[in-house]
């Protein structure tokens, strides 16, 4: 039900994850790489907080420190600009090593090319402080983070290991093994005896275990900390999605015109214009050849009854009568007729929704079952619309081939933009063979 059929394809990510392995993630944990990449950027985590945290101080105190004079003022942005530097830094580094990837904050707004204009915007920008805030608060927890997982990993593989280097102890150290008590006056406790030395390995494979999955928690918090303090701030990503809703809409409504304008210069108006020259013809033929004048003018009635309908579709297209007398009940029944497979209708609304959002259920659902007729080859189709919480629900579901796909460049590509503009969300699933399911949700605004 689209305007392309092609298998589904799913990318590298899905297909890894659908791989059966024999063994269990927690076992494969300490061995896989996204672990040993965690591993590293918690290690470089330390000597980069370490000058970030000295040169975000140094700064910002001198700064603050001279703000009695001129001087105070560029030397705090520029202090407030360096860590923006180093925040670009560490999204790079959370790109590479924790296949993280952060949107670039918003960038300054100046006034003028200026030096103050630049000052002022640095010195205004909540980014800026942001990115202070983050150099604060990581120099701690990277020393913490950099601390607890070295010395757990580090023990936690030699401990594994303990099996393998064990002989040094006897070859080069002179003692039967790892010493684990002493006192000094011959009392001592070393791991000599196979026993010993496979529990050491043992106590050591479970500590690389639990460090595997803390070093993944440890990185977790460095991804919030990246994503909330180096990353865009909500209020400024919810603008650019509204400026690329208001874009999407625009084009919409463009589109829409040039259709309109087309289907009225194409249909209505050349069969009006011929009308019209028929009628004339039929005025001079009036009194020298009646007959044909009566015969063109019946011509011309006809001219006209078609006329009309092409009008009434093209007002059913901007939008129909049936939808604002009777609803989305009526509207859909009304549509589900015109489609080549049959469909049930089902609407359990316990009122009607905001007309705008009334407007935009009736063209989904339209084109969707336009998409049965011309592609699925169905032989039967639904159409389901109620509401959830604050939110409008529609789906509509047919037994055809399947294969929908919804890649940049189709018409659930399209629709899926338009329903995006409004806050809405169009899923599909559609398998090769069928049946295809298309779901959509708008927000009520009742």
């Amino acid at each position: 039900m689209a305007t392309d059929y092609r298998p589904d394809r799913m990318d590298r990510t899905d297909r890894h994850a659908e791989r059966t392995h024999i063994v269990p993630s927690a076992l494969r944990a300490p061995f896989e790489g996204r672990t040993w990449r965690e591993f590293w950027y918690l290690m470089l985590n330390l000597p980069i907080s370490v000058m970030l945290f000295t040169f975000a101080v140094v700064t910002v105190s001198l700064g603050l420190g001279l703000l009695v004079t001129f001087v105070g003022i560029p030397v705090l942005a520029a202090g407030l600009a360096g860590c923006r530097a180093f925040g670009a830094l560490e999204r790079s580094r959370a790109r590479a090593l924790l296949r993280h990837d952060v949107g670039a904050p918003e960038p300054l707004r100046t006034r003028t090319n200026g030096v103050m204009s630049w000052i002022g915007a640095v010195l205004k920008s909540g980014t800026s402080w942001r990115h202070l805030l983050y150099a604060l608060l990581h120099f701690p927890w990277a020393v913490t983070a950099f601390v607890t997982v070295l010395t757990l990993w580090s023990v936690g593989w030699s401990m594994l290991a303990y099996p393998l280097w064990h002989w040094t102890f006897p070859t080069f150290l002179d003692e039967p093994g790892a010493q684990v008590f002493g006192d000094g006056n011959g009392n001592s406790l070393y791991l000599d005896t196979p026993l010993e030395i496979a529990a050491t390995s043992a106590a050591g494979l479970a500590i690389v275990l639990c460090t595997a999955w803390l070093i993944r928690g440890f990185a977790y918090v460095d991804r919030v900390m990246v994503s909330g303090l180096l990353g865009p701030s909500v209020l400024a990503t919810r603008v650019v999605e509204l400026e690329s809703d208001r874009g999407v809409v625009v084009d919409t409504a463009a589109a829409d015109l040039r259709r309109i304008e087309r289907d009225l210069h194409d249909g209505a108006q050349a069969r009006l214009v011929a009308l019209a020259m028929d009628l004339g013809l039929a005025k001079e033929k009036l009194l020298e050849d009646p007959d044909a004048a009566a015969a063109m003018v019946d011509e011309a009635h006809g001219e006209v009854k078609i006329a009309l309908q092409e009008l009434r579709d093209l007002a059913r297209g901007i939008h129909p009568a049936v939808l604002t007398d009777r609803g989305l009940d009526a509207a859909l029944s009304s549509v589900a007729s015109r489609c080549t497979a049959p469909v049930t209708v089902e609407v359990d609304l316990p009122f009607r929704p905001a007309p705008a959002i009334e407007g935009i259920a009736y063209f989904t659902v339209s084109e969707l079952l336009q998409n049965v007729s011309k592609h699925a080859q169905a032989r039967h189709a639904s159409v389901e619309v109620w509401r959830t919480e604050n939110r409008l629900m529609l789906q509509v579901t047919d037994d055809g081939r399947g294969g929908a796909d919804a890649t940049s460049g189709s018409g659930l590509a399209g629709l899926a933009e338009r329903l995006g503009a409004v806050d809405g969300i169009l899923a599909i699933d559609s398998p090769v063979g069928g049946p295809t399911t298309v779901t959509a949700e708008l927000p009520w605004r009742g």
